[in-house]
């Protein structure tokens, strides 16, 4: 299915191409007849086309970009066959009419080049060596940014400013009147100076944000001052975001002061609301400069490439926390066992690191629990809006992941499993669904992608033979109201002209009490958004609100894949099942992977489901029950303490092995002969600078 949709698209792209080559070859042949009706059309329809591809299809104008016949060569080629053009035209005398206006036309295309370098220049002195949100940068003399067509759209604005020009020359192929294409070239010189007049303006003094080398100062001086002693550090791709917001909450909560770290510069916008103060730090020897700060323990939620970077620092401690657990390889990397300390939810994560044997000792395996499952509730009766039980209907969440890398068939059931799975569930009156696939669902295996499609419109046809009482206009007018709501606390809205530097300047630091507010704000939002559709209708979740502890929470039982979603669902203690597209036996299947102990197991063809429902159903026939309390305790560690408690105690251990390095460092440093600790070195240097001083008054007087 996905490539039918392709198919159409591609077929509208060279259509386009062919319209623009068509348009070219009917301007040259109306100009050189001459056809006036022929060259006027042609003019007017080439121009207003690569106006409109640069809007909607700009990548398509790339294509062409990439042999050598971008924006400008384009323009300059439809303005010399303007040209040619108005030299057939009877009435129109070359030397004393035709000269000026190709004067004008060069000293507009000049202008244009200006421009560019303008806009070169005031680019790269807008461009700071990093990146913050949550802080106070008005220090570094951050403004607005310039007018998007004047600094970074090129090729817009030599269209755009084009306009005048080719519907002057039009004028003038139409009245041989060279007067009209002098008035339209004019217009053209005059928008094109005075955009590069005003462009230019920010490399003035008064527009001027602060170099890189007093920037990096600065970052220096309120590192000092805020002290940062835990940190998250993450890099990552767009999609990747989510594996660093499950632990915001959890960052926040920390005794001392919290930061976050990032690498790429998009990154910055896509962590979620959040009063915790981001570095976004892209080049190595800026990072660097972290060493010299009070950062004691930074926790990764992930590996990258760029991890190895931040590694480098030795007076950092570094927790791999990891974004979920599941009994899958990639939970037990080899590259942990670069980290100090792996950190766990409980004893069946230790287990597995020690039977993997990649290198990771037993020793730096922390268990911690899982803090940021807090709001999962515990396993209840499901009440309907009106307060009666909802026996009537089972609400069943399919939330398989998705394809990995690897190619193991067993990684997702989408592929082999999910069309078979949703069958089974729409076939049953008695049940609503909720289907929510992993955000990379296709990203890598197209059939993964194919398959979610279909599920997706199997899913909506079941909904259109369904019908039943909805609830009133109130209920969507109560949702948009909280939208709103929400939205204004963690949404930001910025110019279209925005650049990073207004964004930072208007990302300052956050308002006392939003953290508690954008809590309040989701919990409301959660439940207009449940409370707007019947508890009939199923439900295809593919943004990132509701979040899946939502979906968990509305859940009477949970349909998943060998993944960390049923390691955090087993929290409530709830019934679930996990798909078995491995090609093992059910026997091996529960003795490779330890969290489907307490599972109903389903096979390709979805065996098993009836009786995953009837379980669900009738809690005499939950076998599972007793396994699934104790499996979880296995998985997440116990409840008391906390796990909040156990996660905030392990950061202070970390940081007090931090400060330990540190004193011992110092010391072995002043030990050594001409070794002196930095302390030491600056109360030196103070001393010869005072000694300084007062030489100089004695030899003054």
């Amino acid at each position: 299915m996905p490539s039918a949709g392709i198919a159409p698209r591609r077929a509208v792209q060279l259509a386009a191409l062919f319209a623009m080559m068509v348009a070219f070859t009917a301007q040259l042949v109306g100009a050189l007849l001459p056809v006036i009706p022929l060259f006027i059309a042609a003019s007017v329809v080439n121009l207003g086309l690569d106006l409109v591809l640069q809007h909607k299809q700009p990548g398509l104008l790339a294509v062409l970009g990439r042999i050598r016949f971008d924006v400008t060569v384009r323009q300059l080629l439809r303005d010399m066959l303007i040209l040619v053009g108005l030299l057939h035209i009877d009435g129109i005398n070359p030397l004393e009419e035709q000269a000026p206006l190709t004067i004008t036309l060069l000293l507009f295309y000049g202008t244009h080049f200006v421009c560019q370098a303008v806009a070169v220049l005031v680019r790269r002195t807008r461009s700071m060596p990093f990146v913050t949100r949550n802080i106070d940068a008005s220090a570094l003399r951050l403004c607005d940014a310039p007018p998007r067509i004047l600094s970074r759209q090129t090729g817009r604005r030599l269209l755009r400013f084009s306009v005048p020009t080719t519907v002057g020359m039009m004028l003038t192929s139409i009245t041989t009147d060279a007067y009209w294409g002098g008035i339209g070239l004019a217009v053209s010189l005059a928008l094109s100076a005075g955009g590069t007049l005003y462009l230019g303006t920010w490399l003035l003094p008064k527009k001027r944000v602060a170099s890189e080398k007093q920037a990096l100062a600065w970052l220096d001086d309120w590192l000092a001052e805020y002290r940062p002693t835990v940190g998250m550090y993450f890099s990552g791709g767009s999609s990747s975001a989510y594996q660093a917001n499950m632990w915001l909450s959890t960052l926040a909560s920390l005794d001392g002061n919290p930061i976050i770290v990032l690498r790429e510069r998009f990154m910055v916008q896509k962590i979620e609301a959040t009063d915790v103060p981001i570095v976004c730090i892209p080049k190595v020897a800026n990072l660097m400069r972290l060493e010299h700060s009070t950062l004691k323990v930074l926790l990764h939620p992930a590996n990258s490439g760029k991890t190895s970077q931040i590694l480098r620092i030795p007076s950092i401690k570094h927790a791999f926390t990891n974004h979920g657990e599941s009994d899958k390889l990639s939970s037990c990397n080899p590259y942990a066992k670069a980290y100090d300390e792996v950190w766990v939810a409980g004893p069946a994560a230790r287990d597995r690191y020690q039977l993997a044997d990649i290198g990771v000792e037993d020793k730096d395996v922390i268990e911690v629990g899982r803090p940021q499952l807090a709001p999962i509730q515990p396993i209840q009766p499901i009440q309907r809006q009106d307060g009666a039980p909802a026996d009537r209907m089972t609400t069943v969440l399919y939330a398989p992941t998705w394809e990995g890398w690897d190619g193991n068939p067993g990684n997702t059931s989408v592929i082999l499993a999910g069309e078979n799975i949703v069958r089974e569930l729409l076939a049953d009156e008695n049940v609503q669904l909720l289907y929510k696939p992993h955000p990379m669902t296709g990203s890598v295996d197209p059939r993964a992608g194919a398959a979610n499609t279909r599920i997706q419109a199997m899913i909506t046809e079941a909904n259109a033979r369904r019908s039943g009482e909805r609830p009133g206009p109130e209920a969507a007018a109560e949702l948009a109201r909280r939208t709103e709501a929400l939205n204004a606390l963690t949404t930001s809205a910025f110019r279209k002209s925005a650049d990073e530097l207004e964004r930072m300047r208007l990302q300052g630091t956050p308002e006392e009490g939003r953290a508690a507010a954008v809590a309040a704000a989701v919990t409301a939002w959660e439940e207009a958004y449940w409370s707007s559709f019947p508890r009939w209708e199923h439900r295809i979740i593919t943004t990132a609100r509701p979040g899946i502890f939502s979906c968990f929470n509305q859940a009477d039982v949970l349909i998943s894949d060998v993944s960390s979603v049923v390691s955090d669902y087993l929290s409530s203690e709830k019934p679930y099942a996990v798909a078995n597209t491995s090609g093992m036996s059910e026997d091996d299947f529960r003795a490779n992977f330890p969290t489907v102990r307490a599972a109903t197991i389903l096979t390709p063809e979805a065996d098993g489901v009836a009786g995953l429902l009837d379980a669900v159903r009738d809690p005499a026939q939950d076998t599972l029950a007793a396994e699934r309390a104790e499996l979880k305790e296995h998985l997440l560690g116990p409840s008391d303490p906390p796990s909040s408690v156990r996660f905030n105690q392990a950061a202070l251990a970390l940081c007090a092995k931090a400060d330990e390095r540190r004193i011992r460092m110092e010391n072995r440093l002043s030990g050594i002969p001409g070794q002196r600790s930095q302390e030491d070195v600056d109360a030196s240097e103070t001393a010869d600078h005072e000694a300084s001083g007062a030489s100089d008054t004695t030899a003054a007087v």
